[in-house]
């Protein structure tokens, strides 16, 4: 008999309570987790979920993984495969995305979805009919021809292979399609959780959406916040604003780092003065000021720029490139190219300061990132909107100081202090408040909520 027919028998068994009353405490339950982001691929919308499904049988519940196939993912990490939990079943099925025709009318060799959409006011006029086509022919995003498919066969598998609930994960908002379907024709407790907002995130505006698309953005937004049995969101912000649209509860568990990837002996700390952003610098999140107080700082000949190292790690906007330089900066720049997740653990962990620029209409977003920095124990110099969630986790961890776009004086005293700090050998041992944040605890709370959902628990 195969493993999956005798789960099948022994799910069914467990629902009709015919098996021995000893049996329950070590039965698993089971959860189908819908995610388009699955090891080999990289980036940070990957490392949630892994790192959750690493941690979820600690906690009774055993994950099933349904992702695709051929995704179209701009960057890969093997390194994050040894997060995922043996003898796990994963579920792969073809996607079939619009990204070679976006290619082709922007002409682009690699593009990798939404966030990718240049603003109106940079984007050529191919970028922008290519945009208009995306925006409009493919509702929610460009994942949209995976959802019918993905119901097909998610609902004749689970027929024979039953499950206790199952999770949605987004972006990309297809994923939640995918579950509110699955939820509509099978019955299944359904947990929707948002990395991202949906209708609010920065990119939405740059869409070239008619009122129908809009207003089917909305519709379908609210369908979702409105069907599944339980919501999770990443921030306060977010919660905020889904408990507006959806009148109902919406429960937060952040983002966070797994205590398993900061076990290896402490790095060696850079002997430069290193100040390292690490991910995508979008032109958006440019902290102007910040590189106008270093030049400042540079012409008065501090001894700061005998050990000064900018160091940015990630895809880096040409535009935030173009501003250093025009600061006279450049000598002091590195740029390191997209590093698999351990390794940028490892330079992380080196960085004298780590920079965070957040954008102020995605003040409430908190990305992993911020719990990896926290987890590192250096000291953090965030530049954004000082109300929101970024900054007011900074703040309760005692992990940096938060500053806006324009708070040119403070950010110079920060960096003088820093420095000071930096020369006397007291920036070697910087603490904070981030336990609270390991991916161990965070799994824990993701379980409570699914056991809420569940008939009987």
């Amino acid at each position: 008999m195969s493993a999956n027919a005798l789960d099948s028998i022994l799910s069914l068994l467990t629902a009709f309570r015919l098996l021995p009353t000893f049996y329950f405490p070590i039965m698993p339950k089971k959860v189908l987790i819908i995610t388009y982001y699955w090891p080999p691929a990289g980036g940070i919308a990957v490392v949630r979920w892994v790192k959750f499904a690493k941690y979820l049988r600690e906690y009774g519940w055993e994950p099933l993984v349904y992702t695709v196939s051929n995704g179209s993912y701009p960057i890969l990490d093997e390194s994050l495969l040894k997060d995922v939990p043996d003898n796990i079943t994963i579920l792969k099925q073809p996607i079939w995305e619009p990204h070679h025709l976006y290619r082709f009318f922007s002409l682009k060799k690699n593009t990798s979805g939404l966030a990718d959409i240049k603003p109106k006011n940079r984007a050529t006029f191919f970028e922008k009919m290519a945009n208009w086509a995306r925006s409009n022919f493919f509702i929610p995003d460009a994942r949209a021809f995976w959802i019918k498919p993905s119901v097909r066969y998610l609902s004749s598998y689970l027929k024979l292979n039953p499950v206790d609930a199952i999770v949605s994960t987004g972006p990309p908002h297809s994923a939640h399609l995918i579950a509110l379907a699955l939820k509509k024709k099978l019955g299944l407790p359904w947990l929707a959780d948002f990395r991202d907002p949906w209708t609010t995130m920065d990119y939405y505006k740059e869409l070239l959406l008619t009122k129908w698309a809009d207003k089917k953005h909305h519709r379908l937004e609210v369908e979702v916040l409105k069907g599944a049995d339980s919501i999770t969101v990443v921030g306060r912000g977010m919660k905020k604003e889904f408990e507006e649209k959806s009148g109902r509860e919406v429960n937060v568990v952040t983002n966070g780092y797994d205590e398993d990837d900061f076990l290896n002996d402490a790095p060696t700390l850079d002997l430069d003065f290193s100040i390292i952003h690490v991910g995508t610098f979008f032109a958006r999140i440019n902290p102007i000021n910040l590189w106008q107080t270093l030049a400042e700082l540079k012409d008065e000949g501090h001894p700061m720029f005998l050990k000064l190292k900018i160091k940015l790690m990630g895809r880096v906007d040409p535009m935030v490139v173009d501003a250093i330089r025009s600061f006279g900066l450049e000598k002091f720049l590195e740029l390191i190219p997209y590093q698999q997740h351990d390794q940028a653990i490892r330079n992380i962990r080196s960085a004298q300061v780590l920079l965070m620029c957040v954008f102020e209409p995605t003040k409430f977003v908190l990305t992993g990132k911020l719990f990896e920095y926290l987890a590192t124990h250096r000291p953090i110099l965030m530049v954004g909107p000082v109300d929101g969630d970024a900054a007011q986790v900074i703040k309760e961890t005692r992990a940096g100081e938060c500053f806006s776009f324009s708070d040119k004086i403070e950010i110079r005293a920060y960096l003088l202090d820093l420095y000071r700090k930096f020369g006397s050998g007291d920036l070697n041992s910087i603490k904070n408040d981030s336990r609270k944040h390991t991916h161990r605890l965070l799994a824990k709370q993701m379980t409570d909520q699914l056991n809420t959902i569940i008939p009987g628990s």
